[in-house]
């Protein structure tokens, strides 16, 4: 791509092509058709034939730059569209449109139902289809996950819809690809991809995308969210590399959310203490205990130290707690900035103290449902709150307040937690007026909120370039898709499945938990979502493993404790592979394991970002023997082998990619070179265990 020239597109202007993406060395190409709305009743199909002069293109940061084209829509002399596109070196392009009135014209719904066509592309000559689905709920893990799924040719005759949101189209020789920035979780579709038997393709609004009688004029435009699309030279893989490079690299403006930081948050040890010692989830929050975790979290080679909830007064103002941190956390981050960390907090986005000015002065932002306000509730053994809508005017309130935050407190790492998809369903929020159903005003709430959200996180970053947003996305109906990497990440797994995912009663001390104990099954279950590396770098799904080398052997009461390094192992050879995140009890690890813990992520560190540059490569399944992990950057030869077994054995694994010059391994692995060059691990296990192969870096 060449800044000021979008090299590949050509504006064209017709009902069955509006613009063409080609790959210039080899004339393959991809026809996007003009997106369809229902204005006054009356379907548009926005075909712009002359085009005014483009805007000339501007660089935005991060690789990244933008170029817009206008023109008056041929169907109807009163709308114009605009084209949008966000373009780098990347192969894969970001556009939406917007659509705008001369005078106030409204989205109508004379069906009751959305009338909205995004686009619509052929995939004829492309015998392989692929729907990638990346929020698909497993409940057996407990976590969203992605799957591929082929899209047959029968799919097509029958008219099948698919959800995606990446749809991908390829002949071997050449790949094609859309995909829609937002929720995508199935099956609770906002936008759906509608295959024809003419292998034509057509992405079309469900529910929510606008309300009925929405107004647009000049100043009001009705914009889309941001679609993708691409053509490549090569196969699917190859366009997976390509696109999971984009995800990485050129998605987002906000380039601090895709560094490969080691991160450590209180919650699991606040959960223990509650569980296991019958305290409450805040004794643990205090500045005495605090900075003695950073003590070791520093030792341990953490880089973000995160409190998690109970750090703060009230929720809303954000005030540091002064009962559990004297000094306003002053002496938690003069350690923290000695040991070059950062600090990093939980928040709730969507509630507010009812004692809290936050909550004072947005009174006509409380969220409601079904026609009333939510009623206040305790969070977290604070004050009861109530929920704010972020779709309202409250999302500027709330960013400014993590602006402050930044600069008054020194926090850049801000982990967003409990916010449901749906939930609000005011008529005076920006998402539906009172001449709308409940329903649509609720739909309408859910599809924005994914969007607000993202705008939260930009706002935050532009005042704060250092800033990255984690949504938490452990529980089912969350908004979870392509929209919200455009700005953060996600946090993935908290702790699994809960013993009703498995049909078991709860037990008696009412822990529903099933994987937050450490050992092998927990890091099963963390493992099992890595399956998004081949699309999405796994670096965007944190998710916590446990460092402890001595704990309990059989429950929490009265036994024995186990005192060895399987369970570091474990945890290393996972955290590794990119997911990055730890939590425990970090002041009961012996000064062995703090040290093996040290010297191994000290080695990871010089490694990290080709390790997160390189897609993953798995031989075997989750809890096999023996499953293994491959990530070596192929420019490089830098990376990562971590192998894992459930039983006794010896394993040979042969990488797949070649590997530089310096090794380290933990015991039990011989490194040979065969007669051809390539590298192999033959691995010895004495039971359950992990081993842990660095390529590029030594002792």
């Amino acid at each position: 791509m060449i800044m000021g020239e979008l090299a590949g597109m050509t504006l064209v202007g017709r009902a069955e092509c509006l613009w063409r993406y080609t790959v210039q060395a080899t004339g393959a190409r991809l026809d996007i058709a003009p997106p369809t709305f229902e204005v006054d009743g009356r379907a548009v199909t926005a075909t712009v034939v002359a085009w005014d002069d483009a805007t000339p293109s501007r660089t935005l940061g991060n690789g990244i730059a933008e170029c817009r084209f206008a023109g008056t829509v041929a169907d109807d002399q009163g709308l114009s569209l605009e084209l949008v596109l966000r373009f780098s070196e990347s192969p894969i392009l970001r556009f939406r449109y917007a659509l705008r009135s001369k005078t106030a014209r409204r989205l109508t719904k004379t069906s009751g139902r959305d009338n909205l066509t995004y686009l619509r592309a052929s995939f004829a000559g492309l015998p392989q289809v692929t729907e990638v689905r990346v929020a698909e709920f497993n409940e057996m893990v407990h976590s969203y996950c992605l799957s591929e799924r082929e899209i047959a040719p029968r799919h097509f005759d029958d008219g099948m819809i698919v959800m995606g949101p990446i749809l991908v189209g390829s002949d071997g020789a050449h790949s094609r690809l859309l995909a829609y920035e937002h929720g995508s979780q199935v099956p609770d579709a906002f936008l759906h991809y509608e295959l024809r038997p003419d292998r034509n393709v057509a992405l079309r609004a469900v529910k929510g995308n606008y309300w009925d009688g929405q107004v647009i004029d000049v100043e009001h435009p009705y914009e889309t969210l941001w679609l993708q699309a691409a053509v490549v030279a090569g196969d699917t893989d190859a366009l997976a590399a390509a696109y999971r490079d984009f995800v990485l690299r050129h998605q987002t403006l906000n380039a601090a959310s895709r560094r490969p930081y080691i991160f450590y948050n209180t919650w699991n040890f606040q959960e223990r203490n509650k569980w296991w010692n019958g305290k409450a989830y805040l004794d643990s929050m205090t500045q005495e205990r605090m900075l003695a975790e950073i003590d070791v979290a520093h030792r341990i080679g953490v880089d973000v130290f995160v409190l998690d909830t109970g750090w703060y007064e009230k929720t809303g103002d954000w005030r540091v707690s002064r009962a559990r941190f004297p000094d306003g956390l002053k002496a938690a981050r003069e350690r923290l900035d000695g040991y070059g960390m950062k600090l990093g907090l939980w928040f709730n986005p969507t509630v507010a103290a009812v004692s809290s000015q936050m909550r004072r002065d947005h009174e006509d932002c409380v969220m409601s449902w079904r026609g009333k306000p939510h009623d206040p509730h305790e969070v977290w053994e604070t004050e009861a709150s109530q929920g704010l809508c972020l779709v309202s005017r409250y999302w500027e309130a709330f960013a400014d307040e993590l602006i402050r935050l930044t600069r008054q407190v020194g926090v850049t790492y801000f982990k967003w937690d409990a916010v449901g998809q749906y939930g609000c369903d005011d008529p005076h929020h920006g998402h539906g007026t009172p001449e709308n159903s409940i329903q649509e005003r609720a739909d309408c709430y859910a599809f924005q909120q994914g969007a607000a959200m993202a705008r939260v996180v930009d706002r935050l970053c532009a005042a704060c370039p250092e800033a990255i947003v984690d949504f938490d996305v452990t529980e089912g109906g969350r908004t979870v898709g392509l929209g919200f990497l455009s700005a953060g990440k996600y946090f993935l797994i908290n702790n699994g499945p809960y013993s009703s995912n498995y049909d078991m009663p709860v037990p008696r001390d009412g822990n529903v938990n099933l994987f937050f104990y450490p050992g092998p099954a927990r890091a099963w279950v963390c493992r099992a979502p890595l399956t998004y590396d081949k699309w999405l770098p796994s670096v965007l799904f944190l998710t916590h493993y446990l460092p402890d080398d001595r704990y309990p052997k059989h429950g929490w009461s009265g036994s024995s404790d186990v005192q060895d390094d399987t369970n570091q192992w474990i945890s290393l050879a996972s955290l590794v592979l990119g997911q990055n995140g730890l939590w425990g009890d970090l002041l009961n690890i012996s000064d062995a394991g703090i040290a093996r813990f040290g010297e191994t992520l000290r080695r990871y560190k010089k490694i990290r970002d080709d390790i997160a540059a390189a897609a993953l490569t798995r031989t075997g399944a989750v809890g096999g023997s023996p499953e293994i992990y491959e990530k070596i950057n192929p420019a490089t030869g830098r990376g990562v082998v971590s192998a894992f077994a459930s039983a006794t054995g010896r394993y040979t694994y042969v990488t797949a990619a070649p590997v530089a010059h310096g090794l380290w391994h933990n015991d039990g692995v011989t490194v040979t070179v065969d007669a051809q060059g390539r590298t192999v691990l033959d691995m010895t296990f004495d039971g359950a265990g992990a081993k842990l192969v660095f390529f590029g870096v030594s002792s």
